[in-house]
Parts: structure tokens; sequence; C-alpha cells
């Protein structure tokens, strides 16, 4: 099993980095270089407790699905994911949040297990953990350019009706 640790500073409000991390439409957006998009379940707005999304993506060269749930939430500070089914045989990522200051310290704990066996578990040495880390990466740096700009609005307010 391997087990990706991040952390990232972002200069804004707990409440506002937490709820873009829930942002389906968000989500996409920091990840449309594999053409990650929904396909079944929940499609706008944010994953809620009990939820459930399925996202098609393109992935080291294969087209993959992946369907998860909302398993644990606790507003303001912590929500985790974890996979119902997919490529992986096992996938958890947690989610926290911790005031610093002006600051959030969002920290995610990402697990995951490759299937078949022994051959599975040196293709997630070799190359499977990397991989995953950089699209990690990828998606924080995203979350935070949002929620340090007024860009944040496009996601998480809703739209003045005239």
């Amino acid at each position: 099993m391997a087990v990706i640790v991040l952390y990232t500073r972002i200069a804004a409000p707990r409440e506002r980095v937490f709820d873009l991390s829930r942002s389906l439409d968000l989500h996409q957006a920091t990840v449309a270089h594999t053409g990650e998009r929904i396909v079944a379940g929940v499609r706008s707005g944010l994953l809620e407790l009990g939820q459930e999304v399925t996202w098609s993506a393109w992935h080291l060269g294969w087209r993959r699905r992946l369907r998860v749930t909302m398993s644990r939430l606790e507003y303001p500070s912590f929500f985790e994911d974890r996979m119902v089914k997919g490529a992986f045989r096992m996938m958890r990522h947690e989610h926290h949040f911790e005031e610093d200051g002006e600051n959030t310290m969002m920290m995610d704990r990402f697990e995951f297990e490759a299937p078949f066996g022994p051959l599975g578990r040196l293709f997630e040495r070799r190359f499977l953990e990397a991989y995953m880390r950089r699209l990690l990466v990828r998606r924080n740096e995203g979350i935070k350019r949002i929620a340090e700009s007024e860009e944040w609005r496009r996601y998480l307010e809703i739209p003045r009706r005239g």
C-alpha cells in the first residue's frame, strides 16, 4: 500500500478552502489535462456526506473510471472520500484543514493499493506513486491559486437573480 502526504499552505479562510476542495466543478477544472469528467452520480456543486460521483479520465494511457463516495465529513476541518469501484484495489483520500493565523494548512493523506498482487505492488512503487503525487500536487496548486484570488467566487457563490 502506498501513502502520499502533502501539505499546502493557502492564504484564505479555512471554510473557503474546505468547500473549494469538495467542489466538483473546481475538481474538473484542476485536472482538465486528464480529460476527467463526471459520468454518473452528483454532477456539480459541493460533494456532501454519503453522495457518490463516478469520474472518467485518461491516466497512464488508458481511460479509467473511479466511483467514490464522501464517507466522512466534519465541517470545516475534515472530509474523506473512498473508492467504491475502480482501478485500485483500495483507495482512501483524507482531507484535513487547520487554521494557521490568516492562512489554512491543507493536508492530504492519500492511501491506495494497486491490484494484481506482487506485480501491482512493484508497479505501485516504481510508477504509480510518483504519478499520483504529481496529480495531487497539481490539483492542490489549482485549489491554492483559486482560493487566493477572487476566482473562488465562481465556484462557491450563488449567482444573484435580477
